[in-house]
């Protein structure tokens, strides 16, 4: 290994020295992204382009040095997080919107735009970008990638799978390469697909063509009421039954609510037990039919409230509480932790039932604010890090709710990624001969040395070694895991 003072050398050798970060009150900004994984890097390098990308990946495989991919920051499950230090490398230089094409309806962009931008820049031709994680104002298109990020608007038209036409990446080997183009389908192998959520471990996309659609020429927005988190779980199953596939329908339950009035005082009703938020667009006259049958299921499934937004201002304030509810949570306790993982919609109501209960056991409150319509849960689990204990009573109580997504019929992530936090659960859906063929692929795009974003979504021993396990993933595990 080299020294740290050769191994800045080398890399201000392949992108310019005011380009590389090594001071230590430097680097403490880069040991964390959104989850309570900490770890320091030796060195964090900003590369401008896809040239300078490969010559930093490359001088790393040279040194041997692990190598660990950055956005913005924000991910939520330790992905961005140098497991085994080495060199960050951030794609936070990489920031403009390269073309917007009305004809095509794509847009080419870097990786560090902002999810928001690309719709900010669309609009004017009348088109947006719909995958927007809560997030969307801070996170970053190249993470949005790694991770397969989704979002609220992503039940009737899809994550970002869907919406990723082309990739221009640079490989774990230190190669530019092109997976896709302008078009959403190509021939062959769809090695675009299998970098989309690959979570940095193949390579580094530098470069993202994203189809754009037309904005919706008009919009209802729905708040529903009711007084218990599985009636307004019925409501959910029931609507999509009916045949109404909404542009969003998000969920949140009282502890939620409290949060999001003390902080915001969007003035949801009082008393709820859970809030349903529904939004339905398309041609004038669809959406507000849609609309009214809506309102009416909800009713039938037992809502006390059902509120039309007005006007645009109404809508955005019902939208400000939602998206603000996660960050709000701090009303209510020091720290949270969230939990992301998927079930089945007619199973959700079950789901919190076991929710509440581990709540319960545990002694940690849990507040849950989701994607309902397709099932992605976001339990926030409420606690207070100086308190003894407290941190592997957390992660112990999250293994419990993720191994209740499992048994209901679920997996293990909706958008979040496995990263660190969830990789000692996957022998509870994978065998070693899924893990083995999974790894396989790294190969193919050149991280085969362990390097390349080491400990992340494989178990310890998967191209990580023993370091890194986590005492309480590998306790719940269970006797049933494959071993």
């Amino acid at each position: 290994m080299p020294t740290r003072r050769e191994l800045v050398a080398a890399l201000a050798e392949a992108v310019g020295r005011e380009w590389v970060v090594w001071r230590p009150e430097e680097l403490a900004t880069y040991e964390f992204d959104g989850t309570v994984e900490r770890s320091v890097p030796h060195a964090v390098v900003l590369p401008a382009n896809a040239e300078e990308t490969a010559r930093v990946v490359r001088t790393c495989r040279a040194l041997g040095v692990p190598l660990t991919p950055r956005g913005a920051g924000t991910g939520l499950s330790g992905g961005a997080v140098a497991a085994r230090r080495g060199v960050v490398l951030s794609t936070a230089r990489m920031r403009r919107v390269l073309e917007v094409d009305p004809v095509d309806r794509v847009a080419v962009v870097e990786p560090g735009v902002a999810n928001l931008e690309i719709s900010r820049q669309a609009v004017g031709f009348g088109l947006c970008y719909p995958p927007d994680p809560s997030s969307q104002a801070a996170c970053t298109i190249g993470g949005n990638v790694a991770e397969n990020a989704g979002g609220p608007h992503c039940l009737a038209l899809g994550v970002t799978q869907n919406f990723v036409c082309g990739l221009e990446v640079v490989t774990a080997a230190g190669e530019v390469r092109w997976l896709g183009g302008r078009a959403l389908e190509s021939p062959g192998f769809d090695l675009r697909g299998a970098f989309i959520g690959s979570e940095g471990t193949l390579g580094i996309v530098t470069k993202v063509v994203v189809r754009l659609v037309p904005v919706p020429p008009s919009v209802v927005t729905l708040l529903a009421a009711f007084p218990t988190v599985g009636e307004a779980c019925g409501a959910v199953s029931s609507i999509i039954a009916r045949g109404i596939i909404p542009a969003a329908m998000e969920m949140m339950d009282r502890l939620c609510i409290e949060a999001v009035e003390a902080r915001f005082a969007v003035d949801y009703p009082e008393g709820a037990g859970a809030v349903l938020l529904v939004e339905l667009d398309g041609p004038d006259g669809q959406a507000a039919a849609e609309a009214a049958r809506v309102r009416a299921e909800c009713f039938e499934q037992g809502a006390s409230e059902v509120r039309v937004a007005k006007d645009a201002a109404e809508r955005a304030l019902l939208w400000k509480g939602r998206k603000g509810a996660i960050p709000a949570l701090g009303q209510l306790a020091p720290n949270y932790y969230i939990v992301d993982g998927v079930v089945p919609r007619s199973r959700l109501a079950a789901v919190m039932e076991r929710v509440a209960e581990i709540s319960r056991t545990s002694g940690l409150r849990i507040a849950n604010v989701f994607h309902a319509g397709d099932g992605n849960l976001h339990p926030l689990i409420l606690f207070d890090e100086r308190e003894p204990g407290a941190p592997a009573r957390v992660l112990e109580t999250a293994a419990a709710i993720m191994r209740v997504c499992v048994e209901e019929g679920g997996t293990l992530s909706g958008e979040h990624g496995i990263g660190a936090e969830k990789r000692e659960f996957m022998p509870w859906l994978f065998s070693e001969r899924d893990l083995a063929a999974m790894a396989r692929l790294r190969e193919v795009f050149g991280a085969d040395a362990g390097l390349f974003n080491p400990c992340k979504v494989f178990p310890a021993g998967t191209g990580c070694g023993e370091a890194g396990k986590s005492a309480a993933a590998l306790r719940a595990a269970g006797e049933d895991a494959y071993v």
